[in-house]
């Protein structure tokens, strides 16, 4: 009986197959850093996408408000807040929004200070459920940018509202900003023109 010996082919044989054990790993690994990869994309884009959704919704609110403004232009183009009810500063998150004493949908609102308090009430509740926890003032100010950073303070001076909206999100570094937090600055800034009195 004689005892064979491992040829070199057998030798290749066993060692071909190592190899291909230790490729099949270095490709799972590979494989799996594409798909981290790209989930962390995925991810990144659902995250740009709502904030651009966002934005859309917002500049779609202001628009309207705007519109509600123009058509109530004897109203709104006065410079006092105690005169003019669209003229508001307030954080919608979590705050309950004034209930004013007539409700223009059921009852007959005599007077244009009637409606602007309807109108921005109604607006006002539909903004807190279109975004998360908005800031919102809407103010007649000449200064609404600070160097060319938008702020929240205002100047009262001046014969146009400016509204300045900002909502919680995530910034570009990744990072909430609560509206909340004293440092935020407003997401949008637009004068809202009202046309005026005759």
């Amino acid at each position: 009986m004689s005892l064979r010996h491992p040829t070199s082919s057998n030798r290749n044989d066993l060692s071909q197959g190592g190899f291909s054990l230790v490729e099949v790993l270095v490709s799972v690994i590979i494989l799996s850093i594409g798909v981290l990869g790209a989930v962390g994309m995925q991810v990144a884009s659902l995250q740009a996408s709502k904030e651009v959704r966002y934005q859309a919704i917002a500049g779609s609110m202001a628009r309207e408000l705007a519109e509600k403004m123009r058509g109530n232009h004897a109203v709104a183009t006065t410079t006092t807040a105690l005169d003019n009810p669209y003229l508001l500063d307030v954080n919608l998150g979590g705050t309950a929004v004034a209930v004013p004493t007539l409700n223009c949908y059921t009852t007959n609102c005599p007077t244009g200070a009637d409606i602007a308090k309807w109108d921005i009430y109604d607006w006002q509740l539909r903004l807190q459920d279109a975004l998360p926890s908005p800031r919102v003032a809407i103010c007649m100010d000449k200064t609404p940018f600070d160097a060319g950073t938008p702020q929240w303070t205002c100047s009262d001076t001046g014969d146009v509202a400016v509204l300045k909206l900002a909502w919680n999100r995530v910034n570009t570094k990744g990072q909430l900003e609560f509206t909340t937090v004293a440092a935020t600055v407003p997401l949008l800034v637009l004068p809202l023109t009202a046309g005026s009195v005759e």
